[in-house]
C-alpha cells in the first residue's frame, strides 16, 4: 500500500450567521495580517463584501479578485495576484467555481486556503480536488484541502434550490462510487479504505434519509446536506484519492460535460448517472430515483435539459474518460444499443 498524505480541515463551522466568525477563525489559524478573497460578481454582494468589511474592521489587509468562471486562465490570474500581494491566506467565497479557482491557485503558490461556500451544490467545498477547464483532462485533479470551512446556513438557504438539489445528487452518488471502489479492489487489488468508504456511504444515507426536508428550503435540511458534503470531502482526504466519492456515475457526468453543448450542474448529472449505474449493479435504482425526486433533483434527460442521444453517447464514452479507474463500466463495456436500453429501462430517456 502506498503512503498518502491526509490533509484535513482544522476548523469546520456550520450554522446561522457564521460569517461573523471569519476574523476569529483567521486569527486562530495565525492569519492576522493579510488575505486575498477570491469571489464572483454576484457572490461578492452575497457574502464577499461582508467578509472583506469584517476583516477590514479587524485591521487586516484584505484584497479581492473577481473571477467569472473556472478556467486555467482564471487560476493564472489569481496566482499572479498572489505573487504580487503575498497574502497569508486565500479565501474562496462563492459557489463551486470560485472555490475551485481559489483552491488550485493557492495550492500552486503554497498558500493556505479557506473555503466559504454560498451554495451547497457539490462536495468540492471540502475536498482537496478541483475541476477546472483547461487542465487537458475532463475530470478532477488534486489541489489541497481547505484549512477551514465556514458555511453560513442563512446564506446557503437563500441560494436557488437547484444548487441544493445538485448537492444532494452528488451526495447520493456515493452509493455507486463505493461499489466501484470495492469492485476495483476485488478485481485489480486496488487499495480500498473501509473507513473512508463508510464515511462516504454514511453521507449518502444521511441525505437519503432526510430527502423529505431537503426540498423545503429550511435550515435543517441545508445543515444536513452541508455536513454530508463536508464528510465526503474528508473521506477523500483520508483515502488519498477521490475514489470513495467518484466512480462510474462521475465518469458519466464528465463525459456529458465533453459531449453536451449545455451540460447540467455536476451534481445533477451525477445523480442521473447514479440511477443508471445502480441499475447495472442490480441495486435498488428505483429508490435512488425516488430519493432524487424527493429533493427536487433531475432524474431524466428532459429534466437535465440534455438531448437523449447525449445521455447514450456519454454512457458509451464514460469508460474512456479515465481508463485507469476501474468501474462497473469496464465490466459491462457498453455499446450504443446496450447503453440506450439501460437509459430507457431506468426512464432516463423515453
Amino acid at each position: 500500500m502506498k503512503l498518502h498524505r491526509m490533509q484535513l480541515p482544522r476548523e469546520v463551522i456550520v450554522g446561522n450567521e457564521t460569517l461573523e466568525l471569519v476574523w476569529d477563525i483567521c486569527k486562530k489559524l495565525g492569519f492576522s495580517e493579510s488575505a486575498l478573497a477570491v469571489t464572483g460578481p454576484r457572490t461578492r454582494s452575497i457574502a464577499g463584501q461582508k467578509i472583506i468589511d469584517l476583516l477590514d474592521d479587524a485591521r487586516m489587509n484584505v484584497d479581492q479578485i473577481i473571477v467569472n468562471s473556472s478556467t486555467m486562465k482564471d487560476v493564472e490570474l489569481v496566482e499572479e495576484r498572489i505573487r504580487e500581494l503575498k497574502p497569508q491566506v486565500v479565501l474562496g467565497v462563492g459557489g463551486g467555481t470560485k472555490i475551485d479557482v481559489a483552491k488550485l491557485s493557492s495550492a500552486h503558490q503554497n498558500i493556505p486556503f479557506i473555503s466559504i461556500p454560498t451554495a451547497a451544490s457539490h462536495d468540492g467545498i471540502a475536498s482537496p480536488f478541483v475541476s477546472v477547464k483547461g487542465l487537458n483532462k475532463p475530470y478532477s485533479e488534486v489541489a489541497q484541502a481547505p484549512m477551514a470551512i465556514i458555511a453560513d446556513t442563512s446564506i446557503i438557504t437563500q441560494a436557488p434550490h437547484r444548487f441544493t438539489a445538485s448537492g444532494c445528487g452528488d451526495a447520493i452518488s456515493k452509493f455507486t462510487a463505493v461499489r466501484d471502489w470495492k469492485l476495483a479492489n476485488s478485481v485489480k487489488n486496488e487499495y480500498y479504505g473501509e473507513y473512508a468508504a463508510s464515511l462516504a456511504l454514511m453521507s449518502a444515507k444521511l441525505v437519503a434519509k432526510n430527502a423529505g426536508i431537503m426540498k423545503r428550503r429550511i435550515e435543517e435540511g441545508v445543515r444536513v446536506l452541508l455536513e454530508a458534503l463536508i464528510s465526503c470531502g474528508v473521506a477523500m482526504s483520508i483515502a488519498g484519492s477521490s475514489r470513495p466519492c467518484s466512480g462510474s456515475e462521475h465518469l458519466f457526468s464528465h463525459a456529458l460535460d465533453v459531449i453536451a453543448s449545455k451540460p447540467g450542474l455536476h451534481g445533477e448529472q451525477c445523480g442521473v448517472g447514479t440511477i443508471m449505474m445502480a441499475y447495472l449493479y442490480e441495486m435498488n435504482w428505483k429508490r435512488i430515483k425516488e430519493t432524487l425526486r424527493k429533493v427536487g433533483a433531475p432524474t431524466t434527460a428532459a429534466e437535465l435539459g440534455i438531448e437523449p442521444k447525449y445521455i447514450v453517447q456519454a454512457l458509451v464514452r464514460a469508460r474512456a474518460i479515465r481508463p485507469e479507474r476501474y468501474t462497473i463500466l469496464e465490466e459491462k463495456r457498453l455499446d450504443y444499443d446496450s447503453a440506450e436500453k439501460i437509459a430507457k429501462a431506468t426512464g432516463v430517456i423515453d
